[in-house]
């Protein structure tokens, strides 16, 4: 949910309590959530605290539904000068360069040679207004904005840079060899937020992005291990091509080049952008591949809202919501891609998951998982819990559940479901199918979760 427009903030969308509701009832327990840069310092040292507190009101109003909040500082092709959105007046350097021709998102990218420019200023670390480097405002900027939400238990983390884009070291960095040279300079700077950031909030989590390459599959990322225990990589999935069976490889490449990253410095993973279509069959391919190797996913995008950085036209064909200034329901929905972003999924496993999966044209969602806790050396309790979100939308007419190594205490066609371990079990697995038209195979109530 990013609202490219000012002033900036999703309330001004419409986007609130009905909207959060929505999201909780329908599975959905995390909203990346943009902060634009411009709006968060609109004078170079000069912070715009009320502008936070709008922020901090939707991330309130989601917290209150069990809905977690990622904070992105969200940026399009730099500022609006170049068709775009993030970067204050003030740090823009392009050295008054041509910003013609303009083709729009994504096209200004590689064309506009002010805009390469002004993204080369900020990766040299130019000196701004004070002499201050660019570098050093936008890492202060994101240590005063940590400093805000530091005691929210309901903020998942920072992201901190929306597809980073290489100015006009681009060509480089759509080699299958990678750019290291730049993603060097990217690593310094984003070394310099997470310190920045450190320094104000030591316990949530910061989230790096590769630059923006990787999230076609084209190149493994160059960026350097930054030794945080409580960093993560954020990074997108897209393809570039309009045919499903040539995006079935890069898809897979950038999951792939994630895990490998992530097994290299031992880093948290959020797959935090996919989609950007209501293209059911594309929805549900990135999904399933994320499922398949427990990838927690986040989907683009809530709604449309005017978004002038889009490249779908309309705008309203990346929308889950039409208009947030009306309530999510009826005609205000994207039937189609809804029904295929709600799914069943593990919310909390008392183990190790093994693996997990849904079918959505047979309606059979499959989990199994081991016992262990993390690192094999112990095992949870019997009688642990496990929650599984179980969506009405998916099991209109309820569904059964059969089950091994536990047993279920939740209520009869609860939307989640309960297990707990049975003594002595080392594995639980568990298979959720539809129920018949006119029925509900669900168990009988009884405890629920302690």
């Amino acid at each position: 949910m990013v609202a490219k427009l000012p002033p900036y903030l999703p309330s001004a969308v419409g986007f609130g309590t009905d909207d959060a509701a929505f999201l909780a009832q329908n599975g959905f327990d995390v909203v990346r959530l943009g902060v634009i840069y411009r709006a968060v310092e609109p004078m170079p040292g000069v912070y715009d605290d009320n502008y936070l507190n709008g922020i901090a009101a939707t991330v309130q109003q989601l917290g209150a539904r069990g809905v977690y909040t990622l904070l992105d500082f969200h940026q399009d092709q730099y500022n609006e000068r170049f068709h775009g959105e993030g970067f204050p007046d003030w740090a823009v350097q392009d050295d008054g360069l041509a910003n013609t021709p303009d083709h729009g998102f994504p096209g200004n990218y590689t064309t506009m040679p002010a805009l390469e420019h002004a993204f080369d200023s900020l990766w040299a670390d130019a000196p701004g207004p004070g002499g201050v480097g660019l570098q050093e405002r936008y890492a202060a900027a994101w240590a005063h904005v940590a400093a805000r939400f530091a005691g929210d238990d309901h903020v998942l983390g920072y992201d901190l840079f929306n597809e980073p884009w290489p100015g006009s070291a681009w060509p480089s960095c759509v080699s299958s060899s990678g750019c290291p040279a730049f993603e060097a300079k990217l690593g310094a700077l984003e070394a310099k937020v997470i310190a920045a950031i450190r320094g104000a909030d030591p316990k949530h989590l910061v989230w790096y992005e590769p630059n923006g390459s990787f999230n076609l599959g084209q190149a493994e990322t160059q960026l350097p291990n930054f030794h945080d225990p409580r960093a993560g990589m954020s990074f997108h999935d897209y393809c570039s091509s309009t045919t499903a069976v040539a995006c079935i490889s890069p898809e897979q490449l950038v999951l792939d080049k994630a895990l490998r990253r992530s097994r290299k410095t031992g880093d948290a993973l959020l797959l935090t952008e996919f989609g950007a279509t209501n293209d059911v069959a594309t929805l549900t391919r990135v999904e399933t591949d994320a499922d398949a190797i427990r990838m927690p996913w986040i989907e683009w995008a809530y709604c449309g809202c005017s978004d002038p950085t889009t490249s779908a036209i309309p705008a309203d064909s990346e929308a889950l919501v039409l208009d947030p200034e009306q309530s999510p329901q009826g005609a205000n929905l994207v039937h189609a891609t809804l029904g295929a972003l709600v799914r069943p999924y593990p919310l909390v496993v008392a183990g190790t998951p093994a693996r997990f999966g849904f079918d959505p044209k047979k309606r059979v969602f499959n989990l199994s998982y081991s016992t262990a806790r993390a690192g094999g050396r112990s095992r949870f309790r019997a009688g642990a819990c496990t929650q599984v979100f179980v969506p009405a939308l998916q099991y209109p007419h309820g569904y059964s559940a059969r089950v091994s190594g536990a047993r279920v205490i939740s209520r009869r066609g609860s939307g989640t479901l309960e297990l707990a371990s049975r003594r002595g079990a080392k594995k639980v697995r568990v298979k959720l199918t539809a129920a018949k038209h006119g029925r509900t195979a669900a168990p009988k109530l009884t405890a629920g979760c302690r």
